[in-house]
């Protein structure tokens, strides 16, 4: 599967709406709700000139996607996002190599992400794919805790 990199002109629409598609799950389950809500295809084309937003397509449609960020000694991982159709067919796999080469590339030593205290099964499939928790954390106005930041060498060994 190639992984290719979303620039425009591009249709952020068709990416908006596999984003929006492959986190409508976490609806009613997750508190504070997905940041997607306020997205729309402006705003992911504005994300696009600050950040790396990656697609893997099927023919013209794209079925999966990540953003990566640089940041101080590690690469940002978010919005990782598997089309429901795609799921269990080893696209997030993918996608998590592609953000290994990318930080090796960017002199990065480190992939981390967050991922939702309530998603359990999301914490298991990121452990799986080499991830371990290192700390958590709460948004804004929260005193609860809200994520678990997780975190996976690039060397391939973990902290």
């Amino acid at each position: 599967m190639n992984v290719e990199r979303a620039v425009d002109p591009y249709d952020w629409g068709a990416l908006l709406r596999l984003l929006q598609n492959s986190f409508a799950y976490m609806d009613g389950r997750i508190d504070p709700p997905t940041s997607l809500h306020k997205m729309d295809e402006v705003k992911l084309a504005e994300i696009s000139k600050n950040s790396e937003i990656w697609v893997i397509h099927k023919g013209r449609e794209p079925i999966a996607t990540v953003n990566l960020v640089p940041k101080s000694g590690f690469l940002y991982l978010g919005k990782l996002a598997i089309s429901p159709d795609y799921q269990g067919k080893g696209l997030a796999r993918v996608l998590v190599n592609h953000a290994c080469m990318r930080a090796a590339l960017l002199g990065l030593s480190q992939v981390q992400l967050e991922v939702r205290i309530e998603l359990n099964e999301n914490h298991r499939v990121f452990a799986g794919l080499g991830f371990r928790k290192i700390a958590e954390g709460s948004h804004p106005g929260f005193e609860k805790i809200t994520e678990i930041t997780m975190a996976k060498d690039v060397n391939g060994e973990n902290t």
